[in-house]
């Protein structure tokens, strides 16, 4: 018997969700991937919040999107942020739970051709140093490292900065929120130099009202970036 098989008769692999015993690690039993809003079918092209009808090829907008500027060119996501897709996206943010990495990079890869242009570099939204030092990671570099990776793109950490922290956004109105994040991002003095006339993806853990992102898209701009698109594992939709 092989190490493989002997490894995995000690350790058989489990849902990453539940628990539950799985033909391959890092994945979803059969019940959970069923409780998992996974987003498909027609899309709005700036946020991939799963709109209702059937695509038929055309760009189509969300009204949160006609509504509030988005500065990025195109997003996706790959999980609505409700029911397990809210369970694992919180117990990857706060619940220490790095192994949720690797199938949520595939999830994402599962999303982002549209936003992945020729020559795209692939950054990671930052975390301040006071949130870094209480979590001890940074879980959208994690991410982009991982899609970055899977997808083979180059990934640039520490090219955007929090220059000051923000209060939590929880319970925050729109407006709130984008007060809270304006000017809290900037490039870091390397950045032009790395990411000018490059078509840029952002990765954040959860897109809602899209403050945070649009920071950090302005702040590649700033750096010269050419495009910006956006990625996250989760959209926050009204109706979930």
């Amino acid at each position: 018997m092989g190490m493989q098989s002997l490894l995995r008769l000690a350790y058989p692999p489990q849902c990453v969700s539940c628990g539950a015993l799985v033909e391959d690690a890092f994945n979803l039993c059969g019940a959970c991937w069923r409780e998992t809003p996974f987003i498909t079918g027609l899309v709005c092209d700036l946020c991939g919040v799963p709109l209702p009808g059937e695509s038929d090829g055309s760009v189509v907008t969300c009204d949160d999107c006609m509504r509030i500027e988005r500065p990025w060119l195109r997003g996706r996501s790959a999980l609505v942020y409700r029911d397990n897709g809210r369970r694992l996206v919180l117990a990857l943010k706060h619940g220490d739970r790095l192994d949720l990495v690797r199938p949520a990079s595939r999830w994402l890869e599962a999303v982002a051709s549209p936003c992945l242009l020729p020559d795209a570099v692939i950054v990671p939204v930052p975390a301040h140093y006071t949130r870094l030092v209480k979590r001890r990671y940074n879980q959208a570099a994690m991410l982009a490292q991982a899609v970055a990776s899977r997808t083979r793109h180059a990934y640039l950490p520490g090219l955007l900065r929090r220059v000051r922290g923000t209060r939590i956004q929880d319970g925050m109105s729109v407006e709130a929120r984008f007060s809270n994040l304006s000017g809290a991002i900037q490039p870091a003095p390397t950045a032009e130099h790395r990411l000018a006339g490059r078509p840029v993806l952002l990765i954040d853990d959860v897109l809602t009202s899209g403050a945070t992102l649009s920071a950090a898209t302005k702040a590649s701009f700033a750096a010269g970036a050419q495009s910006v698109c956006v990625l996250a594992p989760a959209r926050v939709a009204k109706d979930a």
